[in-house]
């Protein structure tokens, strides 16, 4: 017998947890979707740049949310598919590939639109992307993760605005700053920029009352807001709302595990602990 099934022995089978615990679980680690102000801010700031049809850049730390943001723009735009007609998309949102070249870009937004990217030369790709983006009239294109684009395909998305007059939005975070200003000419074209930062005092206050209240929906209040807690939950996240989103939900499930009904200071401090 081996060490492994050895100690698997002594220990015993994981008794399954009970269906409720399951139930609950599998809630907490669904994704719901909390409007923030930061969001609306942003939305509109967006807003007014694809009716101007002027090109802009959104720049944010990791782990800020600015791609669910820029994403949930997007589907806000969706329109319903005529029978026949060709879609009409107002909104693109892409993310390129790593070393994302001139070929790699003008399929992913052709695949975007819903048609199929023919084979042939950069510059057959690139007529038809300008082909769909008239056809499907795409009035904004969005392309996260921006700094994975090589320096030359830059050029492109510069063309793109300057060839077909729609808003293109480059996001990303201080590395895409860094890539955008060794071309003078690229700069230029995306000089409006919206910064979607961190939450601190009392904005990241509200959002732990709407993460407990919402999101978390204990049976018992944990009183996040407190003095101590938050303290704790400050320190942790440092006002990054997607490792708020990833703490509190393993908070969660770890004192229902443990047949607690709500989160207490311990627990917090056991979670927390380990995202330093």
């Amino acid at each position: 017998m081996t060490d492994a099934k050895a100690i698997a022995q002594q220990l015993g089978g994981v008794k399954p947890d009970d269906e409720w615990l399951q139930a609950e679980i599998a809630r907490l680690k669904n994704k719901n979707i909390v409007l923030l102000q930061q969001v609306i801010t942003l939305h509109d700031w967006l807003d007014g740049k694809r009716k101007a049809r002027q090109s802009c850049r959104v720049v944010g730390e990791s782990r800020t949310g600015k791609t669910v943001a820029c994403d949930a723009y997007r589907h806000r735009h969706k329109q319903p598919k005529e029978l026949g007609r060709p879609p009409f998309v107002p909104v693109v949102y892409i993310q390129p590939p790593q070393k994302c070249g001139s070929k790699e870009l003008f399929k992913e937004i052709i695949e975007h639109l819903n048609f199929r990217a023919t084979k042939g030369t950069v510059s057959d790709l690139r007529g038809r992307t300008i082909e769909v983006i008239k056809g499907c009239g795409v009035e904004m294109l969005i392309i996260d993760e921006a700094d994975r684009l090589k320096p030359e395909t830059f050029a492109e998305v510069r063309d793109i605005y300057d060839k077909l007059g729609i808003a293109v939005v480059l996001v990303g975070t201080d590395r895409l700053e860094a890539v955008i200003k060794r071309d003078e000419q690229v700069y230029n074209r995306f000089r409006a920029c919206h910064r979607f930062g961190k939450l601190s005092g009392k904005d990241f206050q509200d959002i732990v009352q709407t993460w407990e209240d919402k999101v978390l929906k204990l049976p018992l209040p944990s009183n996040l807001i407190s003095k101590d807690m938050l303290r704790i939950l400050t320190s942790a996240t440092e006002g990054y709302i997607g490792r708020l989103d990833e703490i509190l939900r393993e908070s969660a499930i770890r004192s229902l595990s443990r047949g607690l009904k709500k989160i207490n200071k311990a627990v917090l401090q056991e979670v927390t602990k380990e995202y330093k």
